[in-house]
């Protein structure tokens, strides 16, 4: 075949290859033109999926009738006029690319009055054939009506789904958009029926009502809000752990009010969740970034959808400090493990920890040794010792009660007053609210792994030498995966020489350890190593280093402790981030209000 120039109709019918790959993606570029043109309500009426018809009506300034032909015709826009303001493209459409990609491949009407008309106008397009202007009746706004989408592109249509499957994206879209404009209104019917009702949300309850109707109900309940200002800005709700989800289909990304699909932005909420959520759980959220429009290219993509920042790892940096330090704060970890107590601010984390966890004689992070150490330490108390064989010695029945009364625990104890053990897995404590339940692992868990990222943080690690060295057995490829990692742990305390191919001596390990096993460690660690092998984040590799060993070397079932010991594991509870989930996202505590408690037993009635 000869070289010859392609056909109008046929080079829009390739763009609107690019543009308009389903109906959500046509409901999508009539939204955004919508919301460009200053609309404050948008109706948004679908059949049959949207392949029958789709109608978006808005209230905006609405269009010329003179400029109605040049609307349908592509890279005909009055978004942008030069190179300078491509750069800093503030609107959501900007290409004048999708009314006419949508009139080459399905029919096509709009109706338009700007409020210096004194009527409405209507233009059709049918395969990209326009026909000529003519009155019509239509208050102040636009409406764009589709009608058989890719009729005349047979092999585009056998592409689309099924009328529920492309109702659901239509449905996921407007949704969407709606988050990132709360200030306009929201109507979306399917064949006649009433979908989705959204009001204007003009103030924090009503946005807040705008998320819950999209994520669920509760999710305001459990989220945090995010307010990090600075040259970047990070608004938005931050879905605590007990909100994840087992897919990502509660992420919301916006920049600048632009909904978009980043990975690097993904990526890095992500990483700020990592402390706090279960393995295999996706954290639900509703973010938006604002960044000066010059440092982001949103040209990336017909269907704008994905961008480039100029400094990307600046802004991968950012959010995801944001985000962990959002998560950080004791009070919001408290949230999450229940709705009905929150710790005061201020208790907030200062840059070092606000009680060291060496800090008291009953110190959970630094047990004592066994005999091999070269050195007694200090500042432990061989737990084990301090356990009565009866524990009935401590809660004979018939005893008064030696804990205080509910309400003495103060204001700086929102955790309350140990009472009891439970199945040597659970600790009992009372205060002002009623009962806490705390589970002793997770909590020192999450205590522990504190205190080893701030020592790793600080490179100034406590390390206790072994008289004798202990020999660690493994293969030889995973003590190459565990030499890798060398210099994360000679900085948390460790001294590990490879003797031969599959063996490792351990000569010093961090004092702040309890009695662990080190073999049983290490060889723990380098299966968690060969687990996440390929990971391409090397703090978050560090991080899992120091999640494994608290985890491992954090109190376990059936050991019993004193009540003194018990208060001492709230009181560093109360003082670290994070507090209320353990390393891999499990809640720490939870609380039963008297309230609660007085329903169970039928009390007042």
């Amino acid at each position: 075949m000869a070289i010859q120039f392609l056909s109008a109709n046929l080079i829009d019918q390739i763009a609107a290859g690019e543009v308009i790959e389903r109906p959500a993606s046509v409901v999508k570029e009539l939204i955004e033109n919508a919301l460009d043109a200053g609309a404050r309500r948008i109706d948004i009426e679908i059949e049959q999926g949207g392949l029958s018809l789709m109608r978006v009506r808005d209230d905006g300034g609405g269009i010329e009738a003179d400029e109605l032909p040049l609307a349908v015709q592509r890279h005909a826009t009055s978004k942008i006029a030069s190179l300078e303001d491509l750069e800093s493209v503030a609107s959501l459409g900007f290409r004048g690319e999708a009314l006419p990609s949508i009139g080459s491949v399905a029919r096509l009407r709009i109706v338009s009055r700007n409020a210096r008309a004194s009527a409405a106008s209507e233009l059709l397009v049918e395969g990209g054939v326009r026909s000529e202007l003519r009155p019509a009746a239509h208050p102040q706004g636009t409406s764009v009506e589709v009608r058989d989408l890719f009729y005349n592109v047979p092999a585009r249509r056998k592409f689309v789904r099924t009328e529920p499957t492309e109702f659901g994206h239509i449905a996921r879209t407007v949704e969407r958009l709606a988050l990132a404009a709360p200030a306009v209104g929201f109507r979306l019917r399917h064949n006649a029926r009433l979908v989705l009702d959204l009001p204007p949300a003009l103030d924090a309850a009503g946005r807040d009502q705008r998320v819950a109707r999209v994520l669920g109900a509760d999710f305001p309940a459990r989220s945090v809000r995010i307010e990090q200002a600075g040259a970047l800005q990070l608004y938005g709700w931050l879905g605590l752990p007990t909100a994840s989800r087992a897919n990502t289909d509660a992420q919301y990304w916006f920049v600048n009010g632009r909904p978009v699909r980043d990975r690097l932005l993904g990526n890095a909420a992500r990483l700020g969740y990592r402390d706090v959520l279960y393995h295999g759980r996706h954290p639900a959220y509703v973010l938006d970034l604002r960044i000066d429009p010059r440092l982001v290219d949103v040209n990336a993509h017909p269907a704008k959808l994905e961008l480039r920042f100029r400094d990307s790892r600046a802004v991968h940096d950012f959010v995801f400090r944001a985000v962990e330090r959002a998560l950080s704060v004791p009070g919001v970890t408290a949230r999450a493990a229940s709705g009905a107590l929150a710790m005061p601010a201020a208790l907030a984390m200062p840059a070092a920890l606000a009680m060291p966890v060496a800090s008291t004689p009953f110190d959970f992070a630094s047990t004592a040794m066994h005999s091999r150490f070269a050195t007694a330490q200090p500042a432990a108390s061989y737990i084990s010792s301090r356990f009565p064989d009866d524990p009935a010695a401590h809660f004979a029945i018939g005893e008064p009660c030696s804990a205080p009364a509910p309400g003495a625990a103060g204001e700086d104890q929102p955790l309350g007053t140990p009472i009891a053990q439970l199945h040597g897995l659970y600790i009992l404590a009372q205060n002002r609210q009623g009962l806490v339940l705390v589970d002793m692992h997770a909590a020192h868990e999450r205590v522990l792994y504190e205190a080893l990222k701030l020592q790793h943080a600080q490179q100034s690690p406590a390390a206790q030498r072994l008289l004798e060295p202990l020999a660690v057995n493994a293969a030889e490829h995973e003590l190459e995966l565990l030499m890798a990692a060398r210099e994360d742990f000679t900085r948390l305390g460790f001294e590990l020489d490879r003797i031969a191919p599959t063996q490792l001596a351990v000569r010093a390990v961090p004092a702040l350890l309890a009695d662990a096993e080190v073999p049983s460690l290490l060889r723990a660690i380098i299966h968690d190593l060969a687990t996440e092998r390929g990971a391409h984040h090397l703090e978050a590799s560090a991080q899992r280093v120091l999640a494994t060993i608290a985890c491992r070397s954090a109190i376990h079932a059936q050991r019993r402790l004193t009540l003194p010991e018990m208060a001492a594991l709230l009181r560093q509870m109360e003082h670290t981030e994070r507090a209320g989930q353990c390393n891999h996202g499990r809640p720490t505590w939870t609380a039963v209000s008297l309230a609660e408690l007085d329903r169970l037993f039928l009390r007042g009635r």
